[in-house]
């Protein structure tokens, strides 16, 4: 069943497309990942979802109802660009955020509550946002979206400015909401946090879709055409290999894209020619190949990724 529903939309500023015919459908109890590098329409999209936003040209409908202040209701949004009030303390700040989405005060006590300890942040009840690093910043505006316990949730980069451990314990909440029955749409230029988490993506590029599906198919319809290769030694050997794009290469590491019908045991035996090999595995390509693969040129030798 979708709950969100995007026809046709197209929104220009001036003579940007900034999105430019974009559908796609986010259904009910689904991670959907909205991806692509900065500037790519993910933005402008989800603020027209929010109704921030109109589109020039097409429709949004949230459970059927045109995209409007009443859908607004339904939704718990996290924009990219934080707006928390810097002189109010975190527990005030949450209360009225709470209660302005329709909780009372004492359900509204509860959740702030429940998710200060979840976040290991009940210390900070009593200082002013102002006090707070960008990263405990994050976690109040994260718990500000969460916290009314609405049906949809819209994350605008919402790993930003978080170190590792706390990128974790979002993505373990993000997940346990979906699996509590919440549909849940957000938008990273990080191609990992998508194959960790999504269910279903849309790829970005340009203002336009160019890529939208269950994520498991589309990985599995490029096949297993991809290398991971780790190895200790002189990498100078990975430059010699023809019908191949090398992508996220590191000193001791390779992604390694077969075009062309290279042979893969061809590649193996260069590699232990000049290198002590680690791991030599066949994978599907990773999300951010797909992406090359899909808006780029395939009949390259390497891309830079951005």
């Amino acid at each position: 069943m979708a709950i969100i529903e995007v026809k046709n939309v197209r929104k220009h500023f001036g003579k940007t497309k900034a999105v430019n015919d974009v559908s796609f459908e986010v259904n009910k109890g689904r991670i959907f990942g909205l991806l692509g590098p900065n500037g790519a329409g993910k933005t402008t999209t989800i603020r027209m979802i929010n109704y921030i936003l109109s589109p020039d040209a097409g429709e949004i409908t949230i459970n059927g109802t045109v995209a409007s202040p009443e859908t607004q209701k339904m939704i718990g949004y996290m924009p990219e660009e934080r707006g928390l009030y810097k002189k109010m303390k975190v527990f005030d700040q949450l209360m009225y955020l709470t209660q302005l989405k329709g909780m009372d005060s004492k359900n509204a006590k509860e959740a702030i509550n429940y998710w200060l300890e979840r976040f290991d942040a009940s210390d900070w009840k009593n200082k002013e946002i102002s006090e707070l690093s960008k990263g405990m910043s994050q976690k109040i505006q994260f718990i500000a979206t969460i916290a009314h316990d609405p049906d949809i949730y819209i994350f605008d980069e919402p790993f930003s400015g978080l170190d590792p451990i706390n990128s974790e314990t979002l993505k373990e909440i993000i997940i346990e909401l979906r699996d509590s029955g919440k549909t849940i749409l957000f938008s990273t230029h990080r191609m990992e946090q998508v194959e960790q988490m999504c269910d279903d993506i849309c790829l970005f590029n340009q203002g336009e879709a160019v890529l939208t599906g269950n994520l498991r198919q589309i990985k599995a319809s490029f096949g297993k055409n991809t290398i991971n290769l780790e190895f200790q030694g002189n990498g100078a050997f990975l430059d010699t290999l023809d019908n191949v794009r090398i992508n996220n290469r590191s000193t001791n590491f390779a992604e390694i894209r077969i075009l062309d019908q290279q042979n893969m045991q061809d590649i193996l035996k260069l590699a232990m020619e000049h290198a002590e090999i680690h791991k030599f595995e066949r994978i599907e390509p990773s999300l951010t190949e797909i992406f090359i693969s899909t808006v780029g040129d395939d009949n390259i030798k390497k891309a830079e990724i951005q």
